[in-house]
């Protein structure tokens, strides 16, 4: 499949922003009453990886940064080894989630189409994921090859940076210059019909059950959701906790025995706590 190559997005000078339907807009910052520049939260996230940020969702409950938006184990919150990251040099990503449904043409239901995708992520702040949930017969869900450059190429245009899917998408070659990232089941050549069957639903993808609008953040390590009015909470408590462990990893890299590594881990899960009387 072709696809134009990706031009280099034009970035304003003095600022951190990036060219969108022909408009630049600031990236990682947002005015405040006095016209001053802020730092966005949402492009703060980058400054953490994944696993940081599970730690302060719900990873440890019993951690006072742990905001224990989920039970960590019943809930489905995070992406499971079904999928993986195709461009791990791309780093961190997060964004607004957009989701949709693909399966086989229905001849029942035609209403939808990738337009409507289109329609949905135009519409959905800035910048976006799609997560993608692939329902088609288990006999050809391995070979559907689902994204390629046209689309990507569309739906990089109106702001959108990653896909998740729990199933294939092809074009990796063609889709790598564009700094968009896959996260997938795997890659495959080709596809045949296929057909929208629901834009904006609850899906679930890799374990991950996702709602339209939850912030997605993503990277070589999986993806992880969460409620998007949580936004500065978990910035603030990620600061916090990666302020914790680069001060406890600082110190367990100079230990010289077992004694001092148990002190250092004094009050964490990795060390057994004492017994009741």
């Amino acid at each position: 499949m072709w696809a134009a190559p990706a031009r280099t997005p034009r970035r304003a000078k003095g600022d951190r922003a990036i060219e969108m339907c022909g408009k630049l807009v600031p990236i990682g910052r947002t005015p405040n009453k006095k016209g001053n520049r802020m730092p966005h939260p949402l492009h703060e996230l980058s400054d953490f990886d994944t696993p940081s940020i599970t730690n302060v969702v719900a990873t440890y409950p019993a951690s006072p940064l742990c905001l224990g938006l989920y039970n960590p184990w019943t809930e489905n919150w995070y992406t499971d080894q079904s999928i993986r990251c195709m461009y791990p040099e791309l780093g961190r990503m997060a964004g607004y989630a957009v989701t949709c449904v693909y399966g086989l043409p229905d001849p029942n239901f035609s209403r939808l189409s990738f337009m409507d995708v289109i329609d949905a992520l135009d519409a959905s702040p800035k910048p976006t994921i799609l997560v993608l949930q692939q329902k088609f017969p288990p006999e050809i869900a391995g070979k559907v090859g689902l994204a390629g450059g046209n689309m990507v190429s569309a739906m990089k245009a109106i702001g959108c940076v990653g896909l998740i899917s729990n199933g294939p998408s092809r074009d990796l070659d063609e889709i790598r210059p564009m700094r968009f990232q896959y996260m997938l089941s795997g890659v495959t050549a080709g596809h045949g019909a296929m057909a929208v069957q629901a834009v904006n639903v609850p899906v679930s993808v890799a374990g991950m059950d996702v709602a339209p609008g939850e912030i997605i953040h993503m990277d070589e390590n999986g993806a992880v959701k969460f409620p998007a009015d949580k936004l500065e909470a978990v910035v603030r408590n990620a600061r916090e906790l990666q302020k914790e462990e680069a001060a406890r990893m600082s110190a367990l890299q100079q230990a010289t025995s077992a004694a001092e590594i148990r002190a250092i881990f004094g009050g964490h899960s990795y060390v057994a706590r004492e017994p009741r009387e």
